[in-house]
């Protein structure tokens, strides 16, 4: 049968459509983790990366290389137990003999679900020897039961290379590379009979496996659908003519009850279906790719937000980005949406949309009440057309596109790992709330208010080579959760008692915090006594504070007398309130304006070449904008006074020194000079001078002259 074909191409419009979000937001403070947090690290452990919350033995199971923990939900640095689990000798030799450095041919713990109330199940890579085993925490101690089985399919070879895994009812789901060569990339199902993936490019194409989400589609589902194993990757794109190689964000799905095939597809997915996962972003030339991923259900299943975080291929990172897809919408493109297949003329390859008439039952679908309806109980009872479909054209052609514009796009570091909390504000509306790590060790804590995105603030939570590798979160205990290479970190969701001032506490726009009028401190609201609701106010969408106490609309300053000295470098700080703060000076009340000599740094103000003329006083003010309005703040005031040259610290000593050499000159020259006319004089005395006498005796002795002149001659 002839099939209408039509051809697709990679076109760059595709990544400039919608509307246009704004770029590089800016946190409005940027905060170190200090006393708000805790950390842990153990001496000699590294890569904190694998974490499992228990919370109803509240404790957190952190696996790094060769050790797992338990510690303390409230409080992290509280180590309950710990267990290694160590490579032997000899399988580190045989790692390395094999190729791989002294730093792989360790046991990282990459694998961590919980099988019941107090067992999980746990994997580790086990210097290239990937293995699986059964611990339990009972009485306060971590204990690994020695039942170890092959953890090929359920957990990577390589330590560094990423994996996914969601336990489910008994059954271990993954997406890994299943060999030690890192070439054969798989979606399986292990345990009560293996289910996995085709080994074909059409399937997965040098796949980077992102994240892995379990949707209980099933529950109260009108059509009898099936639950649904949502997949998250990037892979090379196999539709899209390019002269480089170019990969492309997918999402795959797999229906829970897949038992695979009778004859075709026996023992695989039969319900296996991929898209392309878009995520539009201004002045960016190719696709971004999906890093981390965040299932946020505010309700049932059919409320479900998949949050992915998006960095750009290449070497160069240039904008990162939050794109925010509903379950529904990627449900329409996997159960309404057209296919792609493979294209074969003339030796030329290419992936096309699909017009031809699609087998029945729908390829990829799940078995549910219509298809029980026909006879097809499960899939083993599919007919070969639909699989030998499924089998060749597991591509979908249309992508799936965010729920509305990119939530946030930020330049600078790269965004890495994202998780997010609902909260209730002090008007009943409810906000979600986004932490995203970065690869400069930071968590952005972010808000969205009617379409405009918020950074309420930047913490520094790890070094800045240090990036965040992990982020878990307690909604229970309202705390956060960080992993990276060298450290664990514990972080509130709100540390409302850090705003300092009315101001403050508003123009954070903090769902979780508000001004309390009567103690006149920034509190949770979270804690609010409904008798004392009235007392405190919160202005998220626009920042307001107008309803703030005089005393925190204006913070006055002490005048700091500072002396200058001309020809100088003048350095005046000024640390305004937040990083959207704009800064300005005021010399003798006239606003200062960059020039040669005058130049506002943010937070500094350099005046070069100081002269007699700068005397003066010196004023900074924050100028803090929102909704329109601006919030002025007096930061800083300086009296500056011109100083004698003389007293100057760095003078003084030169003049002292100065005097000193003269001194010292004056001494070297007298004292010679001295000893010489002592020297003379008694040499007169003496006689020693035959001129002197001889004019002396010139009447007596006229030879004597004229002897004197012959000599002269």
């Amino acid at each position: 049968m002839l099939f209408f074909l039509v051809l697709s191409f990679w076109a760059p419009a595709v990544l400039i459509s919608g509307q246009v979000c704004p770029l590089n937001s800016t946190p409005w403070k940027t905060v170190t983790l200090s006393n708000r947090g805790h950390v842990f690290q153990e001496e000699g452990v590294w890569n904190y990366t694998t974490m499992l919350l228990m919370e109803d033995e509240g404790v957190l199971i952190l696996g790094a290389r060769e050790a797992i923990f338990a510690l303390d939900l409230n409080n992290i640095t509280h180590k309950k137990a710990m267990v290694k689990w160590s490579v032997t000798s000899e399988m580190q030799r045989n790692c390395i003999f094999n190729g791989k450095t002294q730093t792989e041919c360790h046991n990282y713990i990459r694998i961590l679900h919980k099988m019941s109330s107090n067992t999980m199940f746990v994997c580790g890579t086990n210097a290239f020897n990937p293995t699986c085993d059964i611990m339990s925490y009972k009485d306060g101690k971590l204990t690994l039961e020695g039942k170890q089985q092959d953890g090929e399919g359920k957990c990577p070879f390589d330590p560094f290379q990423r994996c996914v895994s969601e336990f489910v009812d008994g059954q271990l789901y993954s997406a890994m590379f299943n060999n030690i060569l890192s070439s054969e990339p798989v979606v399986m199902r292990s345990f009560n009979g293996t289910i996995r993936t085709e080994y074909m490019t059409a399937w997965l194409n040098e796949p980077n496996f992102i994240g892995m989400k379990h949707v209980t589609e099933g529950d109260d589902n009108p059509e009898g659908d099936d639950d649904k194993i949502y997949l998250f990757f990037n892979e090379r794109a196999v539709e899209y003519d390019a002269y480089s190689k170019m990969e492309v964000s997918r999402v795959a799905r797999v229906c829970k009850g897949d038992v695979g095939g009778q004859r075709t597809l026996q023992k695989k997915w039969t319900s296996f279906l991929k898209t392309h996962l878009d995520c539009p972003v201004l002045q960016t030339r190719l696709p971004l790719l999906i890093q981390d991923v965040f299932l946020f259900c505010p309700d049932t299943w059919k409320t479900c937000m998949f949050y992915g975080v998006f960095t750009p291929q290449g070497e160069m990172p240039e904008y990162s980005a939050v794109c925010v897809y509903s379950i529904q919408d990627i449900g329409d493109v996997f159960s309404k949406g057209r296919f792609k297949t493979l294209y074969r003329h003339n030796l030329v390859e290419k992936w096309v949309t699909f017009y031809g008439p699609v087998p029945d039952p729908r390829p990829g679908a799940c078995i549910n009440s219509k298809t029980r309806e026909k006879g097809f109980s499960t899939s083993l009872d599919l007919p070969d057309e639909t699989l030998q479909f499924i089998l060749y054209n597991p591509l979908m052609d249309q992508a799936v596109k965010p729920s509305e514009q990119p939530l946030l796009v930020k330049k600078g570091a790269a965004f890495t790992r994202i998780v997010v909390a609902s909260t209730t504000a002090l008007d009943g509306s409810s906000h979600q709330v986004m932490f995203i790590g970065t690869a400069s060790g930071s968590v952005l804590k972010a808000v969205n208010y009617d379409g405009k995105m918020v950074i309420i603030e930047e913490v520094q939570l790890f070094k800045q080579s240090d990036p965040v590798k992990i982020l878990r979160l307690s909604v229970t205990l309202g705390q956060l959760y960080a992993g990276s290479e060298e450290a664990t970190v514990q972080m509130p969701l709100s540390t409302c008692d850090h705003y300092a001032s009315c101001m403050d506490c508003l123009l954070a726009r903090d769902p979780y915090c508000g001004w309390d009028l009567s103690t006149e401190r920034c509190i949770a609201i979270i804690n609010i006594h409904p008798d004392t609701h009235s007392e405190v106010v919160q202005s998220l969408r626009d920042g307001n504070a107008a309803r703030c106490p005089a005393v925190g609309m204006q913070t006055e300053s002490t005048t700091i007398i500072q002396n200058f000295y001309l020809g100088n470098v003048v350095r005046l700080l000024c640390q305004p309130g937040s990083n959207l703060a704009r800064v300005q000076w005021s010399l003798n009340n006239h606003t200062i304006q960059n020039s040669n000599k005058y130049h506002n740094l943010h937070n500094n103000l350099l005046i070069l070449n100081a002269s007699d003329s700068d005397n003066g006083f010196y004023t900074c003010t924050a100028v803090e904008s929102s909704n329109g309005k601006d919030d002025v703040i007096q930061n800083a005031t300086y009296e500056l006074r011109l100083g004698n040259f003389m007293e100057h610290p760095s003078v003084q000593p030169l003049a002292q020194d100065q005097q000193k050499s003269l001194l010292a000159l004056k001494i070297l020259v007298i004292i010679p000079t001295l000893i010489l006319l002592a020297l003379v004089v008694w040499n007169v005395h003496k006689g020693h001078f035959a001129i002197l006498r001889c004019l002396e005796k010139a009447e007596e002795s006229p030879q004597c002259v004229s002897g004197f002149q012959e000599i002269q001659l």
